[in-house]
């Protein structure tokens, strides 16, 4: 979504770690913005305007001017961003030039509405599959989200990406079968968990044959008697 914000850029003449660090110390990111058919530019932008865009309700969605400093003034999103795993502060930014009379593709969170009767009155459970589909659209055409309303679902049913309502040059991308939510049954789930498992039986006494041995002494005692 096309938002009426401009952030401020200025343009690095030399790369590397170094620079890199004198940058941050300065109060800035180092940054890089392309596409559209034009050279990449290595620039420097203020952290807390790009949070402000990342954060708002559009998220890396937004789409808003970046005006470099004795140069171009253009449409921008967010593409790609390195964030510091221990302190979350943003390292580094990408900046992708945007042709708003081009369709591009993005990802669009999918939100639910309404209490479901395969859980108001069925006793059932709602699970949430996908929380976010991919369309392909204009530039300006792209929503902050989508809301698909699940309070017509019985057990067993389920909400897909087909069912997502779409507006103006909004095509979808992601697999229409894609499911976003569904009910389940709770009473099945129960009877899939195993029962607990019985004791073994305790193995029965091993019986010792003596009694063909015990049997044969005596004949063997026989036989020598005779011979002598």
């Amino acid at each position: 979504m096309r938002k009426d914000i401009t952030v401020a850029a200025e343009v690095r003449t030399s790369r590397g770690k170094n620079e890199a660090r004198r940058t941050r110390v300065a109060g800035n990111i180092p940054a890089v913005v392309y596409g559209a058919f034009k050279d990449p530019i290595s620039i420097s932008v203020n952290p807390k305007e790009i949070y402000r865009v990342i954060r708002s309700a559009s998220g890396l969605n937004t789409i808003f001017n970046l005006s470099i400093t004795g140069g171009e003034t253009t449409p921008v999103m967010v593409v790609d961003q390195q964030v510091d795993p221990l302190k979350g502060r943003l390292l580094h930014a990408d900046f992708k030039r945007i042709d708003l009379s081009k369709r591009i593709q993005v990802t669009v969170p999918v939100h639910t509405t309404g209490e479901a009767v395969g859980v108001k009155v069925q006793g059932g459970q709602l699970e949430i599959i996908t929380r976010a589909i991919e369309i392909e659209c204009l530039p300006d055409d792209i929503p902050e989200s989508f809301t698909v309303d699940v309070s017509d679902l019985h057990i067993g049913q389920s909400k897909r990406a087909s069912d997502v309502a779409l507006s103006g040059s909004t095509k979808l991308v992601s697999d229409p079968q894609s499911v976003i939510a569904h009910i389940v049954s709770l009473r099945a789930e129960a009877a899939a968990t195993p029962a607990e498992a019985a004791p073994a039986a305790a193995p029965e006494p091993e019986v010792v044959k003596k009694g063909k041995k015990e049997e044969e002494a005596p004949a063997a005692d026989k036989d020598k008697a005779k011979k002598k």
